[in-house]
């Protein structure tokens, strides 16, 4: 028990410090985060919904990058509110530099989306079970933002205290 503790404070932590180093729109937009992440990597990204085929194949979201651009899939038939989830846990994979899916996933993806050039795919990473870090870190950073999106907006501070809070993997307004 005392493993998993130990284990899931560490994934809050490195959850914790890459929301720090996310600049949360206030009030919350996901198109400006969007636009933030294409200027943190500099280069262009992509909202698509997946074919209505991905759903029956299991498949409710998908980052695929390639030389030039990032590309987000998300299940369209769906709300609003599990869209944005889907497209935030993608940018998790994203802003962590996930690896990519283990060989033969792509297959299935080249039949969801049979206009793609799989030759021109560098990453693919699709969300299919919560059991691996990537997967995890995806999942909380997700929640993580949509918490802070929903939380008033606080100045970031600066210097020492910044510091400290990135370090530690929490923020000083949090531990009151």
């Amino acid at each position: 028990m005392e493993h998993m503790s130990r284990k899931y404070l560490n994934l809050c932590r490195r959850c914790q410090v890459m929301l720090h180093n996310i600049d949360i729109p206030h009030p919350f937009s996901l198109d400006v985060l969007c636009r933030r992440v294409e200027k943190l990597r500099d280069r262009p990204l992509h909202l698509h919904q997946l074919p209505q085929e991905a759903a029956s194949a299991g498949v409710c979201g998908l980052w695929l990058a390639t030389s030039s651009a990032d590309h987000v899939f998300y299940e369209g038939q769906t709300s609003r509110l599990h869209q944005e989830h889907i497209v935030l846990h993608e940018l998790g994979h994203i802003l962590f530099g996930h690896n990519a899916l283990q060989q033969g996933v792509s297959d299935g993806i080249e039949k969801l989306l049979p206009d793609l050039d799989m030759g021109r795919v560098q990453r693919l990473l699709g969300r299919t079970n919560y059991t691996t870090r990537q997967e995890q870190e995806a999942e909380m950073l997700a929640s993580l933002i949509r918490m802070s999106a929903n939380r008033p907006h606080e100045e970031k501070p600066q210097g020492a205290l910044a510091k400290l809070e990135s370090a530690l993997g929490v923020r000083a307004s949090d531990v009151r």
